[in-house]
């Protein structure tokens, strides 16, 4: 007898095994009820063979692209791909996954968002760190209007690797460096937390000997009485706070980061014991400088896909739709513009790509400044 669709699991075809296919993809789609990691295309055969024997092993994108049995197509090539793979597997009929960045370019992200609009297909964007525990934590602590109206956010995600790697992230190819490496996941959080920013200023530098792309970035975006400021960087020892964030009532403090990358990496499964479980708790500060602490709440990446299945099966809407990613896409692009040009930079969406994405992303700021209008 065969299985209703809507209930059989959803065969998915992952292209790339290299770090975040292999770390972050295909242990969180296998731990996914509901989804079938069917099929790998990757030129690293025997490493996939090893590691998800139940796996069809196939050597490119194309070949996976064309079976008739895979239902969603999960891109983790390198970002100079993202574009045209994306469009290869919607052509085809797939539901499709991309990793972060979206794309290079406000123009693909257009052309990319239009054929999945035309071929009816759901066309997501891996933004795990929506589901961080640090975020969760400033998240629903500014909803709650714990600090009332917020005025300055600093978030950070630092490291400390003095090394540069022989790898493709860290090499003068298209969509290398820190600022479409971390931006998207820094940028992301800030527009879910907080709508569209009026302007973008960013700083990029290459810091450590021998890079060549940017491994230091310092941007703000403008939201009037609001500023957020966003950091990375690679020659940070001891590590900086996490979230700061300062309000008319007063601060929070959350210095540890989420841990489910670290979890990945030592091959924890996730929805194991103590999975996206964070021991630093979030610190709030009143006005008279006396702090309480409130526990984060555990992260849980796998939500990202448990929403692109309950989407697929019309059934819940898209986790991260293709409105938010072209908005997040026109930040980014707007913050290499004002690196270029060492000018402060507005975004540069029509009209009606401002409304869409001021209803894809309600501020969660209770009381805050209002979102400026639609630009004409």
């Amino acid at each position: 007898m065969s299985m209703d669709r809507s209930h059989r699991p959803l065969r998915v075809g992952l292209i790339g095994y290299g770090y975040a296919g292999r770390t972050f993809h295909a242990p969180l789609i296998e731990a996914v009820d509901g989804l079938e990691l069917a099929v790998v295309a990757s030129s690293q055969p025997a490493q996939v063979r090893a590691d998800l024997p139940q796996a069809d092993v196939v050597p490119d994108a194309a070949s996976l692209i064309a079976r008739a049995d895979v239902d969603l197509v999960v891109i983790a090539a390198p970002n100079a791909l993202h574009a045209s793979l994306a469009e290869a597997a919607l052509r085809a009929g797939k539901h499709v996954v991309v990793d972060k960045p979206f794309v290079l370019d406000l123009a693909q992200a257009r052309h990319v968002t239009r054929l999945a609009q035309d071929a009816g297909r759901v066309l997501s964007v891996f933004q795990n760190r929506r589901w961080d525990s640090d975020f969760l934590a400033v998240r629903a602590a500014v909803a709650a209007g714990r600090v009332g109206r917020v005025v300055h956010v600093e978030s950070r995600i630092d490291r400390f690797r003095p090394e540069v790697r022989v790898r493709w992230r860290e090499q003068a190819v298209p969509g290398a460096g820190l600022w479409f490496d971390l931006g998207p996941h820094l940028a992301d959080q800030a527009l879910v937390l907080f709508g569209l920013p009026e302007r973008i200023t960013l700083h990029r530098l290459a810091q450590r000997n021998g890079s060549v792309v940017d491994d230091w970035f310092h941007a703000v975006l403008d939201y009037g009485a609001l500023q957020v400021v966003l950091q990375a960087g690679m020659l940070v020892a001891g590590g900086t706070p996490r979230y700061l964030v300062h309000g008319e009532r007063g601060g929070l403090r959350k210095h540890g980061a989420d841990r489910q990358e670290g979890q990945l990496r030592e091959g924890m499964r996730p929805g194991a014991a103590g999975w996206g479980d964070d021991p630093d708790p979030l610190r709030v500060i009143d006005g008279n400088g006396e702090e309480t602490t409130l526990p984060a709440p555990a992260g849980d990446y796998r939500s990202f896909y448990a929403g692109v299945r309950d989407a697929i099966r019309g059934q819940a809407p898209n986790p991260v739709p293709p409105a938010q990613a072209l908005a997040l896409m026109a930040v980014l692009e707007a913050g290499v513009r004002s690196a270029r040009a060492g000018t402060s930079e507005a975004l540069e969406l029509r009209s009606d790509e401002w409304a869409q994405a001021a209803a894809a992303f309600p501020p969660v700021q209770s009381g805050g400044v209002a979102l400026h209008s639609v630009p004409n």
